[in-house]
């Protein structure tokens, strides 16, 4: 489970202070798949952060109950000046998951070759968000937090990320923050709509996609 409640995040912009998430309270639960709506600005992969805690709220808690995952496309857990490999070999010791293990995946998945012994932050965009991807997916988490981007790239590349998250995974829980509609309303059986820092719950999801429309 994860408990969410009174969860304020406001970012100091030229002086003024912008308020993105006002007061959101929120369980995710285990297998639940959750689908986060808004449009661009409402707060969607601020969200994804704050429950990912890869950002510190202005107010309010996030507890975690559950083992979820970093935001899957979020790099800034990769440490530059070291290569892929060594960034693997780090998270395996800091998750207790066998390296050899965690490695043949990440090299299957990944498709990164001679790139995972060279520095990451030699890396093109989709090469992390690959190498992020594939790490996440390595480790035994029970809620897999998305943002969209992981959900761009080749077709290839693409598919093989809906198998593993919607098909292999599928008794996991999900966390989906989303502009694409139709994939939500296929894959979630729940939502919320973000707007004007507030967030209305719904248990159907095409209800949800509607009013999103509607924006």
């Amino acid at each position: 489970m994860i408990h969410i409640r009174q969860l304020h995040k406001a970012y100091e912009v030229h002086g003024k202070t912008q308020v993105v998430l006002d007061g959101i309270d929120l369980d995710v639960k285990p297998g639940q798949k959750l689908a986060i709506l808004g449009r661009n600005g409402a707060g969607k992969s601020t969200l994804i952060r704050l429950i990912g805690q890869v950002e510190v709220p202005t107010r309010g808690s996030v507890e975690h109950h559950m083992r979820v995952s970093w935001p899957l496309g979020f790099t800034g857990a990769f440490q530059g000046s070291l290569t892929g490999m060594d960034n693997m070999r780090f998270l395996s010791r800091i998750y207790r998951v066998d390296f050899s293990r965690m490695r043949r995946f990440v090299d299957d998945f990944a498709e990164l070759g001679e790139h995972l012994y060279k520095p990451v932050k030699n890396y093109s965009s989709g090469m992390r968000a690959r190498l992020a991807f594939a790490l996440s997916i390595a480790i035994d988490f029970d809620c897999y937090l998305i943002d969209e981007i992981i959900l761009v790239g080749d077709f290839r590349f693409y598919e093989r990320c809906r198998e593993q998250l919607f098909n292999k995974n599928a008794g996991r829980a999900l966390v989906i923050a989303s502009h694409d509609a139709g994939l939500l309303t296929e894959v979630c059986d729940s939502a919320i709509l973000l707007r004007n820092g507030r967030a209305s719950f719904y248990h159907n999801v095409a209800e949800a996609a509607a009013d999103y429309r509607a924006l």
